[in-house]
């Protein structure tokens, strides 16, 4: 019952125009754990059971409001179901999370791992790829996904799926490009039924929650489960990076970075500038040059300040 109930709810949302394919994903694997258990409708005591097998705040929220939604359309339906309350794990917190910032030997480490963890090697070759290609272009987890073959062109990657459906050109620096162009040929000799340029074993790209999975086993591996501060690093923290490091690159010439900062931000795919600037805060090296060029701002202030006071 609760398996025709969630096909149905997956149809009328894909009816009104939602992709919705993570969401579909998550209903479909906790109907099958509920049915597993004997429930013929929504119980919030499994809900919980289930969002919270995981050891990552955010995944159970994310995936709480996906079923909850569910069981109100249920409920509206068919009498019987439970509706767990909104904030049964916790509230979001407000604002942006802090990100984890990753130190250039820390991803090595996580790609040199990923080339090596799994049975298959051309699925250890995809992931190794795949978290190399995010730390140095620092797209977006659904943009890496949406890549296809011919969106690796001679001028750079060709980001189609970008957020608020906005497209733009990538550049990749030579070593990028070089490891990319031996993935090409080992992808176009896999059997697949898409153009996907990265593709599991059915031959398609693979989900974010698989990605996601594959990404914790991996921090595991390399002993970064809790990164110091009791945070869990997250791969889009891998994006954060990238653009905190090509800002310090920028070192204390606040003209350069005022123009890289432009350039970043097309680069990242930001829809505001307000987006980019929010980066300057994120590393200690940042914020002491925000500091010293506020103390520099007061201080010639002061000077002018002065210079007037004695004029008169």
């Amino acid at each position: 019952m609760l398996n025709a109930e969630v096909e149905r709810y997956i149809s009328l949302r894909r009816a009104a125009g939602f992709v919705f394919y993570n969401q579909s994903l998550v209903l479909r694997r906790f109907v099958r754990f509920a049915e597993a258990a004997g429930d013929d409708r929504i119980r919030t005591a499994r809900v919980f059971e289930w969002v919270t097998r995981r050891h990552a705040p955010v995944s159970s929220r994310s995936e709480l409001h996906i079923i909850r939604a569910f069981a109100l359309a249920a409920l509206a339906e068919t009498p019987g179901h439970e509706v767990p309350p909104a904030k049964a794990v916790g509230a979001a917190r407000g604002g942006r999370p802090t990100p984890f910032i990753w130190a250039p030997d820390e991803i090595a480490q996580l790609v040199e791992a990923a080339g090596r963890t799994s049975r298959s090697p051309v699925r250890s070759q995809m992931y190794a790829l795949f978290f190399g290609l995010v730390a140095a272009t620092g797209l977006r987890l659904s943009e890496a996904l949406g890549l296809k073959i011919g969106d690796v062109t001679s001028e750079g990657l060709i980001v189609r799926a970008g957020k608020s459906g906005k497209s733009r050109m990538v550049v990749l620096h030579p070593t990028v490009r070089t490891v990319l162009n031996a993935w090409l040929e080992i992808r176009r000799k896999q059997p697949a039924v898409s153009d996907d340029l990265f593709v599991s074993r059915h031959g398609r790209a693979p989900c974010t929650a698989t990605v996601r999975i594959e990404f914790h086993k991996l921090l595991g591996v390399i002993g970064l489960e809790t990164a110091p501060g009791g945070k869990t690093p997250r791969i889009h923290d891998l994006r954060h990076s990238f653009a905190v490091r090509s800002l310090e690159h920028c070192g204390a010439d606040r003209a350069a970075l005022s123009r890289h900062m432009v350039a970043l931000s097309t680069y990242l795919g930001h829809a505001h500038l307000a987006s980019t600037y929010w980066y300057l805060e994120a590393t200690p090296a940042l914020l002491t040059r925000i500091a010293a060029a506020q103390e520099d701002f007061h201080a010639r202030h002061r000077t002018v300040q002065v210079g007037r006071g004695d004029s008169a």
